[in-house]
């Protein structure tokens, strides 16, 4: 009687890296992604032997598993013998990610932040001088319509998300007051900022904690938080997320003490990569 030999046996189950009877390739498969898996943990190359550790598996099947993945160009091998990702595996991620809509990859995150806070939710891109809400999550229940609307624009200078944007591109008081121009800049509620002195100072504090506050300054009787989104670059933000909050029910306090917890909602795409 033939025996039927699996992925994770002693003897080599193919060129394809694959495994005789259909479950024995499902495990074939999932090792298979699982070295691909471990690979991305080392940017600078990792030895077979520290792989067969890491895995558990025997070196002989965690080596198929390599050349299945070097035949299709998701693995390289370095003139050291260490295995990276393959090149062809980093084009079809960045292609993907640069076509990918950024409100898109980032509305799971405002619908986790929308649960969390019981609050509305926003991802918010800069153009001049308005911002544009590219994304917008309402909380399950209690939600209280706020002016912002998908495609919809607010001053820059008067909100959060725009404040935060604009400290990475606005140094000196000199290039707030020519981005201003001319003409003052808009006072929604009694608190906005509307010269360019003490809108320079708010950027250089912006900058300095790394998050942007709207402290009733668009909307009396709403406050925000706002955190970057490196959706598109590695480092520079694309936009920002930000919770809008009613004061009397979430005080900005609140939410500037949660912030490490909105950052670790974030995840990666709250962090610039060098």
């Amino acid at each position: 009687m033939k025996r039927t030999q699996t992925f994770d046996g002693p003897t080599d189950p193919g060129e394809d890296g694959g495994a005789v009877g259909d479950g024995s390739r499902l495990v074939g498969s999932d090792r298979v992604l699982a070295v691909l898996k471990e690979l991305a943990r080392y940017p600078d190359g990792v030895g077979l032997d520290e792989v067969t550790r890491v895995m558990g598996s025997p070196k002989p099947t965690v080596h198929r598993a390599l050349g299945a993945l070097r035949r299709a160009g998701l693995a390289d091998q370095d003139t050291h013998g260490r295995y990276v990702l393959g090149d062809e595996f980093l084009r079809m991620a960045f292609a993907h990610h640069e076509a990918r809509p950024d409100h898109v990859r980032v509305r799971p995150v405002l619908e986790a932040l929308a649960r969390r806070f019981g609050e509305t939710a926003h991802y918010a891109v800069l153009d001049g001088q308005e911002v544009v809400y590219r994304a917008k999550v309402d909380p399950p229940t209690g939600a209280v319509k706020l002016t912002s609307t998908i495609g919809g624009r607010n001053p820059a200078h008067a909100t959060a998300v725009g404040k935060l944007l604009l400290a990475s591109q606005l140094a000196t008081v000199q290039e707030v007051g020519v981005w201003a121009g001319a003409k003052p800049l808009k006072r929604r509620t009694p608190r906005t900022l509307c010269t360019p002195i003490d809108l320079h100072r708010e950027l250089r504090a912006t900058a300095e904690r790394g998050y942007g506050i709207d402290d009733q300054e668009n909307e009396t009787g709403v406050n925000c938080v706002a955190l970057p989104v490196f959706a598109t670059s590695p480092t520079n933000p694309s936009g920002a997320v930000s919770i809008s909050a009613l004061a009397y029910r979430t005080p900005l306090a609140a939410l500037v003490d949660a912030l490490d917890e909105i950052r670790a909602l974030l995840g990666p795409l709250g962090a610039p990569h060098p």
